[in-house]
């Protein structure tokens, strides 16, 4: 099913039925081909994409209960819709079964462009782009005509709910607020229910993004998402921070809220065999391995929840935690227990991911107490063990702990003035949406509180 514009192919095409969470695909993919899309990307973007090189044939294999696809769908047809020299094709593997088995494809998300591997699992626009650029080449220069910095009163970096937090805050005083990110949204996006906002019995974490993006723009803020943060100057004044593709903006105060991402194992085999029996999204990549034997790294609530679903559609499960207890919640630890099929194995360390060269056969388990060293037969690996902060571009500019972390006081700065943290990102404990929110809203008004005293400058 291909798209046309005005008499002729705009690049994007079908195959399948986009329904499903795919149907927005679809609708977005017209109104963007008639200019009347809301996710249309910002000047700077457009012309990052506008000078990729090419030309590039796109596939991108979807499931449609997937809920990350449609990200990357949305994402890729934006670009073939700018840039004539790409093209994208979504993929529904439920009705193309043998192009499935051609590509070798274990997950959802996965994107090729001229039968090369190019990205596996949620990414938002602005990954893409560079992606493309690395394996396609951009001429001229992105941004190249006007290298200076654009100014703020104050920058936020990071979109999820600390990130919004602060920008609105900052707003309603005043101040002229950019939002870096590269999705509004953040982690939220990635989970399903959500349960525990107060004054919110229940929504979903797709929902909660979209909420926040709306909440931003209510008010006088510049979103600059679909960025990746690539170096920053923090010292002094103004502060300056820096994004791939070359825009550099500044402010006197930045308040950081980069949040965390999955946490992954970093043993042999792991990265070869990402989306191809390495997964760490049981609700898109669950349905692959339907009556096989899987693997589940992790005993906290995130494990156990992937556990109790693979459960319900694979052959067998097993669940391999570090520590000498599972530390997910009572009422998780006891659904699990009603399944046969499912293996506790406690003290347990994955020293390596092993594969046949397409997909993972085994994984290596060292016993914690006995140094046993086993192999068990798996054809899946659900990573669950937590999270890492986003701190890498700042760690050299402001002080973190043993954990990455940003060390902040009790309001939210950190000994760097006029630099702030919040969030998942911080040394604040229990990293919960409530509390990120919360720790936002406390940065931006010790930033404005530092503001009116004079301790950074106007």
């Amino acid at each position: 099913m291909r798209l046309w514009r005005e008499g002729k192919p705009s690049g994007v095409s079908f195959c399948g039925i986009p329904n499903g969470h795919e149907f927005t695909s679809l609708i977005l993919a017209v109104l963007n081909a008639a200019g009347l899309g809301k996710n249309l990307p910002d000047e700077g973007l457009r012309r990052r994409i506008e000078n990729l090189e090419g030309p590039a044939e796109i596939l991108t294999f979807v499931s449609l209960t997937c809920t990350n696809c449609p990200d990357v769908v949305q994402a890729l047809n934006i670009i073939a819709l700018i840039n004539p020299r790409f093209t994208n094709m979504m993929v529904d593997g439920g009705v193309a079964p043998q192009m499935v088995k051609d590509y070798n494809i274990q997950s959802v998300p996965t994107v090729y462009a001229n039968g090369e591997l190019i990205s596996v699992g949620r990414t938002d626009l602005g990954e893409l782009v560079g992606k493309l650029e690395k394996a396609f080449g951009s001429s001229p220069a992105p941004v190249e005509d006007d290298k200076s910095p654009v100014g703020f009163d104050a920058i936020v970096a990071g979109g999820g709910p600390a990130g919004a937090a602060a920008a609105i805050y900052l707003a309603r005083k005043g101040l002229h607020t950019a939002v870096i990110a590269g999705r509004i949204g953040g982690q939220v996006s990635d989970t399903s229910d959500i349960e525990n906002l107060i004054s919110v019995p229940l929504t979903q974490g797709t929902k909660l993004a979209s909420d926040i993006r709306r909440h931003l723009q209510e008010y006088d803020i510049t979103i600059l998402d679909n960025r990746k943060i690539s170096s920053v100057e923090l010292n002094g004044f103004p502060k300056r921070i820096s994004v791939e593709g070359g825009e550099s903006f500044e402010a006197p105060a930045v308040v950081i809220a980069t949040g965390a991402s999955w946490r992954r194992l970093n043993v042999p085999g792991e990265e070869e065999y990402i989306g191809h029996g390495v997964a760490f999204c049981t609700h898109c990549d669950a349905p692959f391995f339907a009556g096989k034997d899987v693997a589940v790294v992790g005993g906290g609530n995130s494990g156990i929840e992937a556990a109790i679903d693979l459960a319900s559609i694979c052959n067998h499960v097993d669940v391999f935690e570090f520590l000498d207890e599972l530390k997910a919640d009572e009422v998780l630890r006891d659904k699990l227990a009603t399944f046969k099929n499912v293996d506790v194995h406690l003290m347990s360390s994955l020293t390596e991911v092993i594969g046949d060269g397409k997909g993972v056969t085994a994984v290596k388990v060292k016993d914690r107490k006995t140094d046993e060293v086993k192999d068990y037969p798996v054809q899946g690996v659900f990573v669950q063990i937590g999270l890492i902060p986003n701190s890498m571009p700042f760690k050299d500019e402001v002080p973190v702990n043993g954990r990455g972390e940003i060390i902040t006081d009790s309001i939210g700065r950190t000994s760097v003035k006029g630099v702030y943290a919040a969030g998942d990102v911080t040394d604040v404990p229990y990293k919960q949406i409530v509390i990120a929110m919360g720790e936002g809203a406390k940065a931006a008004l010790s930033l404005v509180d530092d503001r009116m005293r004079g301790e950074i400058p106007s």
